[in-house]
């Protein structure tokens, strides 16, 4: 039976590897190697826990500390010479992942949270919003117990440029009242 799909052996594992990690602004863990590149039901984690170690060793990637990956120069080239061989949809569904990670990436360096136990058994909620630059935004909210501080915390790493405009938007319009 004929195997349907782009991944057909451990040469189109590694072809797509490369592919991924050449278009990733942020070292991969293994798994989200995986997740990149399973745009092609042939492929199995195993597959790519395989091949990554077989591409270091080969000094296509790099391991960085905390099992974290990213390409080679030696690597980029080869993966210049060879992507070609990737079928169009599956190399243009692992673009698109790729480009989410690097968003969702970029977008969570902007985001802190941080939970602190204060005396009393509350707890403060630090949030804060970056921009390339700079801080936009700081704020402590208390939470009665950890199960909400938790919850503020996650939900402003959703939201967070949501709070940031209702509160310039509330801000401004109160200036605008003031001086009419």
């Amino acid at each position: 039976m004929q195997r349907l799909g782009f991944i057909h052996d451990m040469l189109d594992v590694k072809v797509l590897v490369l592919f991924v990690t050449a278009r990733a602004n942020y070292p991969l863990t293994s798994q989200e190697i995986y997740e990149l590149c399973y745009q092609d039901d042939c492929l199995s984690y195993f597959d790519v826990c395989t091949a990554i170690p077989e591409m270091v060793a080969s000094g296509h990637l790099k391991e960085l500390e905390g099992e974290r990956y990213e390409i080679t120069d030696k690597g980029r080239e080869t993966g210049e010479l060879t992507e070609d061989s990737i079928a169009f949809t599956v190399k243009q569904a692992a673009e698109n992942a790729v480009a989410r990670f690097n968003r969702q990436i970029r977008r969570s360096s902007f985001v802190k949270t941080q939970i602190i136990p204060r005396e009393g058994g509350d707890f403060s909620v630090l949030l804060s919003l970056d921009d390339e630059t700079s801080n936009l935004m700081t704020l402590e909210l208390m939470a009665p117990d950890q199960r909400q501080a938790v919850r503020l915390s996650r939900l402003f790493e959703k939201k967070a440029e949501d709070v940031y405009n209702l509160t310039m938007s509330v801000l401004l319009d109160s200036e605008d009242e003031l001086e009419d």
